[in-house]
């Protein structure tokens, strides 16, 4: 045989692999949701009394949970992943924005979290594979939009690290970076200074419209980069209100998760 044969069957055989492994990956992740949502969390229940110990020990299962999930996709050779400045998430009460490029941003933030929060939509506590996690650890749920702002302030208030995208949703791989200001209007009204996390994947896979089986011809690589964290105070000089404030902050998160600069915004 060959070697440009041989090279070829070799680049097939590997991707014919990750596939594979992709759907194990997959498959691992909804049944240990089940089985949280069935076995471990009904044991803290039974045997913690007190309801804010209970939620944190939660979380703390699923942080275990989900960074053993990241650690296995690894060992079977789908990605790989490193994390800069991790000793800035040693905290409590940290409200972090992170853009969004891929599907499982949220399994590898919570997985450096113990004690993290999430903005979810509310399908996810209804979802057998998720409903689990999502009810034990009390995640804020997007489906009251009035007091949604409310919640999550309090979330941070209380101690959590609440995780939010600011996107909305997973990165488009066309056009600008659009930001809502939901986050904005979060870290304005709630008088919280922001801890921002930069994520990237090369290549890139698991994108916005993406299937889980259109795996690239190499294993991919994340780099979860976390920032300094960016004080709120400057914006809250604007004299034309919260709003304008939001917005600002909006513009500059923005150019933040694009290139990495925090641009001051007229």
């Amino acid at each position: 045989m060959s070697g440009v044969a041989a090279s070829g069957l070799w680049v097939y055989c590997s991707r014919f692999w990750r596939v594979l492994a992709t759907g194990l990956s997959f498959l691992a992740f909804g049944i240990g949701g089940v089985l949280l949502g069935v076995l471990a969390f009904p044991l803290i229940d039974l045997f913690v009394l007190d309801r804010i110990v209970r939620r944190r020990w939660s979380r703390r299962l699923v942080q275990i949970s989900f960074a053993f999930h990241f650690e296995l996709m690894r060992r079977l050779g789908v990605l790989t992943y490193e994390v800069r400045g991790r000793e800035r998430l040693a905290r409590n009460g940290l409200l972090i924005l992170a853009n969004h490029p891929t599907l499982i941003d949220v399994v590898l933030l919570v997985s450096l979290l113990p004690n993290a929060d999430c903005v979810v939509k509310s399908s996810l506590a209804r979802n057998l594979f998720t409903r689990g996690p999502v009810r034990a650890a009390g995640y804020v749920c997007n489906d009251d939009s009035v007091g949604l702002i409310d919640d999550c302030i309090a979330a941070v208030r209380r101690g959590g690290n609440l995780v939010i995208f600011p996107e909305g949703t997973r990165s488009s791989r066309q056009g600008p970076l659009r930001l809502q200001r939901g986050a904005a209007n979060i870290a304005i009204r709630g008088r919280l200074d922001i801890t921002p996390i930069r994520l990237s994947c090369s290549p890139m896979t698991l994108g916005k419209g993406e299937q889980w089986y259109n795996v690239p011809l190499r294993r991919f690589h994340i780099i979860a980069e976390v920032g300094h964290d960016i004080a709120v105070a400057p914006y809250l000089d604007d004299a034309r209100g919260e709003a304008m404030a939001a917005r600002r902050l909006t513009e500059d998160l923005a150019n933040y998760f694009r290139d990495g600069t925090l641009r001051a915004s007229s």
